[in-house]
């Protein structure tokens, strides 16, 4: 699939925290940026990569992506990204640059009908004013960290001109997300409908209506996630103990979900990731 997307956490612009990225020595210069307090509840973060490739070379990006949408402005087009249920890659080329926005289930439908529609797709949209407003904030004179600032000024105005304050179901799909995303203990749907205190039925229906993936998947990403990130940062820890660490019912549990996601194994993974950093 080609298609480019944060999957990436940062704790300060400039320094990306491998979360989701597969292969976190490939990363070209990257960048993720808070989101105005004003947008705040629309978008989680906002990201921004730019890249120099050799003529006749690529580079090849593989995610495991967050569940979520994504609006990405590039230097001819806009697009959205819409949530994945596998892994997903992009080949870079040439030299370019895109400023997404990891959207917050609130922000989702004022952009997307059916986000469920646009799973694992990404579909251009006509957005000329933002479009505009981003383009000429990184293609003006300045330095990197100026340029990435007035693009998330321009996006962030494009979102506070455009869409209306959440609603308290859009809020609560925040909720379930944030909850979901961040709290290790939740490893079911169950474990997250008490969480947010909602029947296990209405979790599955917030999560269709704002996210376009059940809970049950968004939960499984982000084991997926840690289970890589820890593979990739605590070469010596046994697959064995990742998969308890992780709730997993057994090694080969995680190693079956992995596989189906990514379509390789767990030592697979290991030994590239290992190649591709330059460790022993």
């Amino acid at each position: 699939m080609d298609r480019l997307e944060d999957s990436r956490q940062a704790p300060q612009p400039g320094a990306a925290s491998p979360r989701g990225v597969l292969y976190p020595a490939r990363l070209p210069t990257f960048d993720r940026l808070p989101p105005p307090d004003a947008v705040r509840q629309w978008v989680r973060w906002f990201w921004i990569p730019e890249w120099q490739i050799q003529p006749g070379r690529s580079s090849r990006q593989h995610l495991i992506a967050f569940p979520a949408c994504n609006p990405v402005v590039e230097p001819g087009a806009v697009g959205i990204s819409g949530p994945t249920t596998g892994g997903s890659y992009r080949d870079l080329t040439g030299t370019g640059w895109a400023v997404g926005a990891l959207l917050r289930p609130a922000a989702v439908r004022h952009l997307v009908a059916d986000p469920a529609a646009l799973r694992d797709r990404y579909q251009p949209v006509d957005l000329p004013v933002l479009h505009e407003g981003v383009r000429h904030a990184m293609t003006r004179p300045g330095d990197r960290q100026t340029r990435h600032r007035r693009a998330v000024e321009a996006f962030a105005g494009w979102f506070s001109d455009t869409i209306p304050p959440p609603n308290d179901e859009a809020l609560l799909a925040n909720t379930m997300a944030e909850v979901i995303d961040t709290d290790p203990a939740i490893r079911t749907v169950e474990d997250a409908a008490v969480r947010v205190r909602l029947s296990t039925r209405s979790l599955q229906r917030l999560a269709g209506r704002y996210v376009g993936l059940p809970p049950s998947t968004m939960i499984r990403r982000r084991r997926l996630q840690e289970a890589a990130e820890r593979l990739r940062t605590d070469p010596d820890t046994t697959l064995a103990t990742v998969a308890a660490d992780l709730g997993y019912s057994d090694h080969a549990h995680l190693a079956n979900e992995f596989r189906s996601v990514l379509g390789l194994s767990l030592s697979s993974y290991r030994q590239r990731v290992t190649r591709a950093d330059g460790t022993s």
